[in-house]
């Protein structure tokens, strides 16, 4: 996993509350076990149509998403059933953030697992962003802060544990590894 200590990016924002993780990426993609390509599935019933074409209303598809790396999206966002598919697909395409008023426990645990971070702010803040897409914002990891255009700045909450993490670019299995020496001393000890 790439560390995520500072990231400035303009945003490219999702309005709608009760985002799913089913249409983040729909069920009849999680047949595989790797999250290569996974991206180009991401939103795919709102993405595409019938016909497997871009439709050109839905704003991944416009000219203005192309390289943003933080989605506003509209309260509760990943709710429903939990896959990490939908992690994988939102970080395959390019993401590395998630902002929303509310973002759903297991969906907001599978992110920080997989070196996406979700964050919460005050409704009046996710209401700014949602009304002003391709703000360029900087998110501090260390700091749990999100600079915003006019120069203030908003904290966010983030666990210890998962902000470590965030910033060494470790998942938990990496997070073990790195302390394989301790481990093995430890048992040998025992």
């Amino acid at each position: 996993m790439e560390p995520l200590r500072t990231l400035t990016s303009r945003t490219v924002v999702l309005p709608a509350a009760n985002i799913d993780t089913d249409q983040i990426i729909p069920a009849r993609f999680l047949t595989t076990t790797t999250r290569a390509g996974l991206g180009a599935r991401l939103f795919a019933d709102w993405r595409y149509d019938e016909h497997g074409a871009p439709r050109a209303g839905f704003v991944l598809n416009g000219p203005d998403a192309a390289g943003c790396r933080i989605l506003v999206a509209g309260r509760n966002f990943g709710c429903g059933s939990s896959r990490e598919h939908a992690p994988w697909a939102l970080v395959d395409y390019g993401f590395r953030a998630i902002i929303s008023a509310g973002i759903a426990d297991i969906f907001r645990s599978n992110a920080l697992k997989n070196g996406l971070l979700p964050v919460i702010v005050e409704e009046p803040i996710a209401q700014w962003l949602i009304a002003h897409p391709g703000a360029t914002l900087t998110i501090d990891v260390a700091r749990g802060t999100v600079a915003l255009p006019d120069g203030a700045t908003v904290s966010f909450p983030l666990e210890p544990f998962a902000r470590h993490c965030l910033l060494e670019g470790l998942d938990e299995l990496g997070f073990l590894l790195a302390h394989s020496r301790d481990i093995d001393a430890f048992e040998r000890r025992a």
